[in-house]
């Protein structure tokens, strides 16, 4: 670990505010690394609530994306995180490990993951990938989608960065 977790013990009231835009949260090792700048936890935080509390996006379709993300990326921390969240919105263990091999037997699941494919290689997506997410999806879902999986790769940077390690075994 490049940065050690701050214990709660030692945070201070800015810090706590910072944090607790992901109230009902359970302090993890990604919160406690935030810990050490409380600005910029406040600032990233309230972005990262929209994508998971308020967004637009179907929970699935949010899941199996940030998933291929972190498997794109490397990002232990992130895909364990996350398998279990896809999980609650119904994602099945094949899928999952589907996800990682970049294939999908439902014909929108593969064009969600072909769309993190490219915005993770090109940083955009070709006219045939948005017209194909445009069959499910509105231009506000839409957007959710591109910032969805820019905040997952910048987090998997961070956390790989940082080196941030599972609370568990």
């Amino acid at each position: 670990m490049r940065l050690q977790p701050l214990p709660a013990d030692q945070w201070d009231e800015a810090t706590q505010q910072a944090l607790s835009a992901m109230r009902g949260a359970a302090t993890n090792n990604a919160l406690s690394t935030l810990a050490h700048h409380p600005a910029l936890a406040k600032a990233f935080l309230r972005f990262n609530v929209h994508l998971l509390m308020t967004s637009t996006l179907p929970t699935r379709i949010r899941e199996l994306a940030i998933l291929r993300v972190a498997h794109r990326r490397e990002c232990e921390y992130e895909w364990s995180h996350h398998v279990s969240m896809a999980k609650d919105a119904g994602v099945t263990d094949e899928e999952i490990a589907a996800v990682q091999r970049g294939e999908a037997s439902d014909e929108f699941d593969r064009t969600v993951l072909t769309a993190v494919d490219e915005l993770d290689e090109k940083s955009q997506l070709c006219d045939q990938t948005w017209a194909a997410l445009g069959e499910r999806l509105d231009d506000q879902q839409r957007m959710d989608f591109v910032f969805t999986v820019g905040c997952y790769a910048l987090l998997a940077m961070a956390f790989n960065t940082f080196g941030i390690q599972l609370e568990h075994d």
